[in-house]
C-alpha cells in the first residue's frame, strides 16, 4: 500500500507573512502623507543665543505688509511661517536688517502636515528646480592657475635641493637650467624621488619635466572635489537649505537653488574667489621674490612662498577695533596655528604682509590673477590660531571678505557659463500639468483593468493605487531625493510597469483554467510561473536605471530614482500584495495539490 505524501493547502500565506505587509503599507503611506498636506514658505533664524524677541519679529513684519501663519521659538532656532510664498525674499530682507550681523537667516520650506507626523520623522518629498523655481549655476572650474601653481611649486622646490638651479615654465614643460653635469645629475636623482609622477628628459644641461595624463586627472579631481564642498559651505552661508550642488563631467559644477528668484547675491558669492595669504617680506633680488602693489600702487616685495594660506581658516568675523577701523577676526585650524605660531616665533620685530588674492575673467575669458597687498604689520610677538587683520576697506567689505573666508576659498577659479531662473508661478504649472497627466493615465489605467479581467481587476487596482502611495512615501525616506519633472513621468511610467506585473500573473491564471485547471489551482500555478518573466524584466530595466543614475545628473537622475523604486515597489505589490489579497479571497479551497 503506498503512503500519500502529506501536502499544504495552496493558496496560503503566514500570518508572519500579513504582519509584514500591513507594517510595510502602514510605514508607506505615513511617510506619503505629508507630501499630500504639501509645504509652506518658511525662515529659519538661528537663534542660540537668545536674540530674537517673536512680538517685535512679527510687529517688523507687519509693518513690511509681510503676513504670518506661524512663528515658533525652540531652544536654538526661530521658525517663520509666511502665508505667501512670494513674499519669502523680502521677509528676509526685513529680517536681516532688523537683526544683528551674526545672526543667520535662511529660506526653508516648512511641512503643513500635522505635529504628530512630523515628530515621527516624516518629511515631504523636496521638489526639485523645475517644480518649485528658482536659479540654476553652471560653473566650469579653470584648471590652468593649479596646473602653472604646480609647476611654478617644482621650481620653487628644486631652488631649494639644487643650489643654483633655475626653471621656468613654457607650454605646459618646467625647464630647469643647470650649471654642470653634477648639478644636473643631482637634479634627475630629486625629480625621481620628489616628483615620481612627473615625466623627464634630459637635453643637455636642461631637465624638462612634464606632468603625467594621470597626474593631471587626479589633481583636476581632487580640485573639482575641494571646489564643490566649498561651493557647499558657501550656499550654507548664504542660508539656502534645499540646494544641490554636483559635479557635471570632468571640471563642471551644477547649483540649483530651490526657490531662489534673485541670483545676484547668490552669483556674487558663488563665483568669488577672493582669499588671503600671508607672506614674508623679502629683498627685490632674491630668488624667491615677486612684486605685489599694495591699494596705494606701491610695489612690495614678498616671497612667493606663503607663510600660510586661505585653506587654514575655519572662522573668520569681521567686526571694528579699538580705533572703530573695520577688522577681520580670523581662527586657524590646528596646522595653521603651528605654522603662524612657529613664524611669528622666530620673527619678532619683522614684518609680514596680508595679501589679498582675486581671479577675474580676462576679456578673451581666461583666468586672471589680482593680487594685492592690504596691510604690512609688524610682529610684535608670537601669535596663535586666533588673530585679527585690518585694512580690507569698509565695514561693508570686511563683512563680505569674512563670509568668504569663513565658507572657504576656492582652490580653483571657476566661471559662471550658464545662469537659468525659472519662476515660481513656472514652477507651479509645472506641479499641476505633471500630476495631471498622473491622473489621467492612473484613472484610464484603472478603468480598463477594471472591465478587461473583472472578477481580479478590483485586485490589480487596489495593488496599483498602493503601489502609488508606497513610491510617493518610498522617495520622501530617501535622504537627499528630489522629484523633478522627468521624476513625475517616471511616475507615470511606473503606473504602466506596476499593471504590467499583474497582466502576466492573471494572463497566466487564465491560461491554466483554459487547461482545465480549477480556479485556486491556477491561481497558484499562475502566480509561479509568471515570477520568472516579472524578475528577469524588471531586473534588465533596474539595470539601466542605475546606469542612468551613475552616469547621468539632474532630471535625468530624477527620472532614474523614480523609475528604479517604482520596480521595486510594483514587484512588491504586484507579486506579494496582489498574492495576499488573492489568498484571503480566494484561497478557502479545500483540495490538495496533486501527488508529487
Amino acid at each position: 500500500m503506498n503512503k500519500k505524501t502529506p501536502q499544504s493547502p495552496i493558496n496560503r500565506y503566514a500570518s508572519w507573512k500579513y504582519i509584514v505587509l500591513l507594517f510595510t503599507i502602514a510605514v508607506m503611506f505615513l511617510s506619503a502623507l505629508p507630501s499630500i498636506f504639501g509645504e509652506n514658505a518658511a525662515l529659519h533664524i538661528n537663534d542660540r543665543d537668545h536674540q530674537v524677541e517673536i512680538k517685535q519679529l512679527v510687529k517688523q513684519l507687519d509693518i513690511a505688509g509681510i503676513s504670518t501663519s506661524l512663528v515658533s521659538q525652540t531652544e536654538d532656532k526661530v521658525t517663520v511661517v509666511l502665508n505667501d510664498a512670494s513674499q519669502q525674499a523680502a521677509a528676509k530682507s526685513t529680517i536681516e536688517s532688523y537683526l544683528a550681523d551674526d545672526v543667520l537667516v535662511a529660506l526653508a520650506m516648512e511641512s503643513d502636515a500635522p505635529n504628530w507626523l512630523t515628530e515621527l520623522g516624516f518629511d515631504p518629498i523636496k521638489l526639485g528646480l523645475d517644480l518649485r523655481g528658482g536659479v540654476q549655476f553652471l560653473l566650469d572650474v579653470d584648471m590652468e592657475p593649479v596646473y602653472q601653481a604646480h609647476r611654478q611649486m617644482v621650481i620653487d622646490e628644486f631652488r631649494q635641493l639644487v643650489r643654483g638651479s633655475q626653471g621656468r615654465h613654457i607650454d605646459g614643460k618646467v625647464q630647469l637650467n643647470f650649471r654642470n653635469s653634477g648639478d644636473l645629475q643631482a637634479g634627475v636623482a630629486a625629480a625621481r624621488e620628489e616628483f615620481p609622477q612627473w615625466q623627464r628628459s634630459v637635453n643637455g644641461n636642461v631637465l624638462v619635466m612634464t606632468q603625467t595624463e594621470e597626474a593631471r586627472d587626479a589633481l583636476r579631481a581632487t580640485t573639482v572635489q575641494q571646489n564643490l564642498q566649498i561651493m557647499r559651505s558657501r550656499i550654507e552661508h548664504l542660508g539656502i537649505t534645499e540646494a544641490s550642488v554636483q559635479r557635471q563631467g570632468q571640471s563642471r559644477i551644477r547649483i540649483e537653488l530651490p526657490g531662489v528668484q534673485d541670483p545676484a547675491t547668490a552669483k556674487n558669492v558663488i563665483g568669488a574667489t577672493a582669499s588671503l595669504s600671508f607672506h614674508e617680506l623679502v629683498e627685490p633680488r632674491s630668488p624667491m621674490a615677486m612684486s605685489v602693489d599694495d591699494e596705494n600702487g606701491q610695489a612690495i616685495s614678498l616671497n612667493r612662498r606663503a607663510i600660510l594660506g586661505g585653506e587654514h581658516i575655519i572662522d573668520a568675523r569681521a567686526s571694528l577695533g579699538e580705533m572703530g577701523m573695520p577688522e577681520v577676526n580670523l581662527t586657524l585650524d590646528s596646522a595653521g596655528g603651528r605654522k603662524i605660531s612657529q613664524f611669528s616665533r622666530d620673527n619678532v620685530g619683522n614684518p609680514m604682509a596680508t595679501v589679498y588674492n582675486e581671479f577675474t575673467q580676462g576679456r578673451d575669458g581666461a583666468s586672471v590673477e589680482q593680487s594685492s597687498v592690504i596691510s604690512v604689520a609688524t610682529i610684535t610677538s608670537q601669535l596663535g590660531n586666533r588673530f585679527r587683520i585690518t585694512g580690507s576697506g569698509s565695514l561693508a567689505e570686511s563683512q563680505e571678505l569674512a563670509m568668504l573666508l569663513s565658507a572657504g576659498s576656492l582652490t580653483a577659479p571657476v566661471t559662471i557659463v550658464e545662469e537659468r531662473t525659472i519662476g515660481p508661478s513656472l514652477g507651479a504649472d509645472n506641479v499641476k500639468n505633471g500630476f495631471a497627466a498622473l491622473a489621467l493615465g492612473l484613472g484610464l489605467t484603472l478603468t480598463f483593468i477594471a472591465f478587461w479581467y473583472r472578477r481580479l481587476g478590483w485586485v490589480a487596482n487596489s495593488a496599483l493605487c498602493i503601489n502609488l502611495v508606497m513610491l510617493v512615501g518610498l522617495i520622501a525616506l530617501i535622504p537627499g531625493a528630489v522629484l523633478t519633472m522627468p521624476g513625475i513621468a517616471g511616475l507615470v511610467l511606473t503606473v504602466g510597469m506596476a499593471v504590467d506585473t499583474n497582466v502576466l500573473i492573471f494572463e497566466r491564471i487564465r491560461d491554466k483554467m483554459k487547461l482545465g485547471n480549477s480556479f485556486a489551482q491556477s491561481i497558484n500555478s499562475g502566480f509561479d510561473s509568471a515570477f520568472s518573466s516579472i524578475f528577469d524584466a524588471n531586473l534588465t530595466t533596474m539595470i539601466v536605471a542605475i546606469a542612468l543614475y551613475s552616469i547621468g545628473n539632474g532630471p535625468i537622475q530624477g527620472f532614474a530614482l523614480t523609475l528604479g523604486l517604482g520596480l521595486l515597489t510594483s514587484m512588491f505589490t504586484g507579486i506579494f500584495l496582489s498574492r495576499a489579497i488573492i489568498n484571503l479571497v480566494w484561497g478557502r479551497d479545500k483540495r490538495r495539490m496533486v501527488k508529487i
